[in-house]
C-alpha cells in the first residue's frame, strides 16, 4: 500500500477526496436531520433522495462522453467550485434563519448534479493515474477516504448540530470544497486527455459534425458494455449497490429517532459506526480481495450488508445498532473496492467515463423508484419494511456477482494512451 502513496498526484487526489467528503457528509447529515425535524416524515426524506436522482437521470446518459474527451482534473475543479457557490448561498439563508425545506431540496438537486458528474470523473482520473497492477490498492484508498470522510462526518454532525446549526455545517462544507480545489490544482500541469490511438473507427473519422461524433462515441460506449457479459453483471451489482446506498439514507435518522429514541446523538453514533467500519476495512480489503477475487469478495460483502439490514430494526439498543452499522460499513468498504477494481481492470481508459455512467444511470433509475417506496413503507407501514427493501437490493447484487464468470482481460482490447497538450 505504501507504493501507491509514492505517486504525488494520487496522494493529492486521495487527500482532496477525504477532505471534500468530510464536508459533503456533514452537509448530507445536517440536511437530513433538518428536514426530519421540520416535517417529521420519512416520506419527506424519500422525496429528498428522489430529487437527488433527477439530475443523474438527465446527465448520466450524456456526460460519459465529456468525461472521456476532456481533462478530468479540470472537470473536477470546475464541479467543486460550482457546488461551493450553491452551498454558500443556502448557508447564508440558514445563518439568517430564512432556510426552508424547499431551499434544501433545490440545493440537493444542484449539488447532486455536480456529484453525478464528479464521481465518475474522479474515478476515471484515478484509473488514469494508477499503475495497472495497483487498482485494488488505489480504490481502497479512494473509497476508504470517501466513506470514512462522508460517514464519520455524519457522526460529527450528530454531536455538533445542536450547537452550530445548519448554517454552520454548510459553511464547513464550503471550506472543504476550497481545500479540495487547491489539491486538484497541484495534481499536474497542463491539459491532459485520454485518447484512443489504435482503433478509432472510420465511421468516427467520417462523421461530418460535432453532434455526429458525439452520438457515435455515445453509441460506441453502449456497444462495448452490451457485448461484455461479465461487465454487465458486475455493473448491475454496482447499480444495485449505488441505489441501495442512497435509499439507505432514508432509514438511519428515523431508526435513531423512532426505535432507539436517541435523537441526533444516536444518529451520530450510528453514522460513526458505519464510517469507522468503512475506514478500517481499508486495512484488510486488498488482502481479502486478492485472496478471494473481486467477484467473491463482492458476493460475501453484499450478503453481509443484506443480513445486517434484515436484522437491524429488531434491536432497540443503541450499541448493538452501532455494532451492526460498523459491520455493514466494513462490508460496504470491501464491496465498493471489489466492484470498482474489477471494472477498472477490464475497461480501457478511453471507455471508463461512458461505462461508469451507464451503470450509474441504471442505479439512479432504481433509486428514483426505490427511495420514495422505502420512505412510504417506513412511514405508513413499518420501518422494518424499509430496511427489508434495501437489504433485498444488496442480496440481488450478490446474486448478480455470483452469476458473473470468466472475466475478460483489458489486454484483449486496444489500450489508450494519455497525452498532454
Amino acid at each position: 500500500m505504501r507504493s501507491i502513496l509514492k505517486h504525488r498526484a494520487l496522494r493529492l487526489v486521495f487527500t482532496a477526496n477525504l477532505i471534500s467528503m468530510l464536508g459533503s457528509g456533514m452537509n448530507a447529515a445536517a440536511v437530513t436531520w433538518f428536514i426530519l425535524q421540520a416535517t417529521r416524515s420519512e416520506t419527506a426524506l424519500g422525496t429528498l433522495v428522489m430529487l437527488q436522482t433527477l439530475p443523474a437521470m438527465l446527465m448520466l446518459p450524456f456526460t460519459g462522453v465529456i468525461i472521456d474527451r476532456e481533462d478530468r482534473r479540470r472537470l473536477v475543479m470546475l464541479l467543486d467550485a460550482a457546488r461551493a457557490i450553491v452551498i454558500l448561498a443556502v448557508a447564508t439563508l440558514a445563518l439568517r434563519g430564512q432556510a426552508q425545506v424547499w431551499h434544501l431540496y433545490a440545493m440537493a438537486v444542484l449539488v447532486a448534479a455536480g456529484f453525478w458528474m464528479f464521481w465518475p470523473t474522479v474515478t476515471a482520473l484515478i484509473q488514469e493515474l494508477t499503475p495497472d497492477a495497483q487498482f485494488v490498492t488505489s480504490n481502497t484508498f479512494l473509497l476508504a477516504g470517501v466513506q470514512g470522510g462522508w460517514l464519520l462526518a455524519g457522526a460529527v454532525v450528530g454531536f455538533v448540530y445542536n450547537h452550530i446549526g445548519l448554517g454552520g455545517v454548510l459553511l464547513l462544507d464550503v471550506s472543504t470544497y476550497v481545500v479540495s480545489f487547491v489539491c486538484y490544482l497541484f495534481v499536474r500541469r497542463g491539459r491532459h486527455v485520454v485518447k484512443h490511438e489504435h482503433a478509432i473507427s472510420e465511421r468516427l473519422h467520417a462523421a461530418e459534425t460535432a453532434v455526429g461524433k458525439y452520438l457515435h462515441e455515445l453509441h460506441e460506449g453502449w456497444i462495448y458494455v452490451r457485448s461484455n457479459r461479465y461487465l454487465m453483471l458486475m455493473g448491475t451489482a454496482l447499480s444495485l449497490f449505488i441505489a441501495g446506498m442512497m435509499a439507505q439514507g432514508v432509514l438511519t435518522a428515523p431508526f435513531s429517532d423512532r426505535i432507539l429514541h436517541a435523537g441526533a446523538v444516536g444518529y451520530g453514533w450510528l453514522n460513526g459506526g458505519w464510517g469507522t467500519g468503512a475506514f478500517i476495512s481499508a486495512l484488510y480489503s486488498p488482502l481479502l480481495i486478492r485472496r478471494w477475487s473481486p467477484r467473491l469478495a463482492t458476493i460475501v460483502s453484499m450478503s453481509v450488508m443484506a443480513l445486517g439490514l434484515y436484522v437491524m430494526p429488531f434491536f432497540a439498543w443503541l450499541w448493538i445498532g452501532v455494532a451492526i452499522y460498523a459491520m455493514m460499513g466494513s462490508a460496504r468498504g470491501i464491496s465498493g473496492v471489489a466492484i470498482q477494481s474489477s471494472i477498472m481492470e477490464i475497461v480501457p481508459k478511453h471507455f471508463m467515463g461512458r461505462v461508469q455512467n451507464t451503470f450509474y444511470f441504471l442505479g439512479t433509475v432504481l433509486q428514483i423508484v426505490i427511495a420514495p417506496l422505502v420512505g412510504a413503507v417506513s412511514h405508513h407501514i413499518a420501518l422494518s419494511g424499509g430496511f427489508a427493501i434495501v437489504g433485498s437490493m444488496y442480496l440481488v447484487a450478490a446474486v448478480a456477482a455470483l452469476a458473473a464468470v470468466d472475466a475478460p482481460r483489458q489486454a484483449e482490447v486496444a489500450v489508450p494512451t494519455t497525452v498532454a497538450d
